[in-house]
């Protein structure tokens, strides 16, 4: 592995330059079981080192100790990184395993101080609306992170899991940075109305889960027999059971491209969503969640990947067999509001 670094991109007409991969930080401290802080830190540092500048988190990741734990990272390289943070889940005091979402504005100014305070930085460089609360306008609370923006706590906005109307009325407020949804071969219920409406809008694409959450890579093959008990993702369909047979036989064909560049599954599947750029003409900018410094390195080397118009077309048939929905109540994402 060589230390060269990734290009960069402008996140949209708007937004900032970054390297044209990211780093979900999510899992560092939350949902996929235990975790190895100095391990997380090495990776932090690693991904800086190839020229991953987009780090990405939120207030609702480990009820806040995602974003403490990045801080000391954040401070010691802020000139160089772009902190992306998010609001929307709120946790009830009496109930922490449930999440309501909340867009009103008093919510998120009651938001945005927090996450400065326990990011101890004076600006978040890109702040997502995580969730849509559509008892909220859009108009509203779009408004509300513009103010943030004027005042001079937040930098960009993005949002994350809207559909295609709700980003043109957000966009009609107040520019908007960047659109974070689930992307990968697995899933691609954006590319109809989410991916067409970012490009005609100068919005740049941020995929959560490019690697279906570990599935694409193969890590695993059924949540409930290979994951631990507290590991969220044996609370998604398409990952147990039945489902989780029926779309491990899909990984076939991504397994023949990766033997024939000599590179892994996994590096396959981020290159396909590296090179949704090129196919769909705007920036796209995936945020492969890792803890481990040596897969920070494989992921950066896919962006190095070429696939073949005859290797796409190999790929190209895979999402529409998946079996099970992305998650058990789908109307918090924009395919279930579409």
């Amino acid at each position: 592995m060589t230390d060269t670094q990734i290009p960069t991109v402008r996140l949209g007409d708007t937004g900032p330059e970054v390297g044209v991969q990211g780093l979900g930080c999510m899992g560092m401290s939350f949902a996929y079981g235990p975790s190895d802080a100095k391990q997380s830190r090495a990776t932090l540092e690693r991904a800086l080192e190839l020229g991953v500048t987009l780090y990405d988190t939120a207030d609702a990741y480990g009820a806040g100790e995602n974003e403490r734990f990045l801080s000391p990272f954040f401070k010691a390289h802020r000139d160089e990184v772009v902190v992306a943070t998010k609001f929307a889940l709120s946790i009830p005091a009496d109930d922490p395993t449930r999440r309501i979402v909340r867009n009103d504005p008093p919510y998120i100014r009651q938001a945005v101080e927090a996450s400065l305070k326990r990011l101890d930085i004076d600006a978040i460089d890109l702040y997502y609306m995580h969730r849509r609360d559509v008892n909220v306008p859009i108009e509203e609370s779009v408004g509300t992170m513009a103010e943030l923006v004027r005042e001079g706590k937040v930098k960009h906005l993005g949002l994350s899991e809207v559909t295609a109307a709700e980003l043109r009325a957000a966009q009609a407020v107040h520019p908007i940075a960047a659109l974070q949804s689930e992307w990968s071969l697995f899933s691609r219920d954006i590319e109809e109305r989410v991916v067409p409406a970012a490009r005609e809008l100068g919005v740049g694409l941020v995929p959560y889960s490019p690697l279906g959450r570990g599935f694409l890579t193969g890590s695993f093959t059924d949540a409930d027999k290979d994951l631990t008990a507290d590991d969220f993702r044996r609370q998604q369909p398409r990952f147990t059971g039945e489902n989780a047979a029926a779309n491990a036989a899909l990984l076939e064909p991504v397994r023949a491209v990766a033997e024939a560049h000599g590179v892994t599954p996994a590096q396959v599947a981020l290159a396909w969503v590296q090179q949704q750029a090129a196919v769909r003409d705007l920036p796209v900018v995936p945020i492969p969640g890792t803890r481990k410094p040596e897969r920070v390195e494989q992921n950066a080397a896919a962006t190095r990947i070429e696939l073949t118009v005859e290797e796409l077309s190999l790929l190209e048939p895979i999402a529409s067999k998946v079996a099970g929905d992305r998650y058990a109540d789908m109307t918090f994402t924009s395919a279930g509001r579409e």
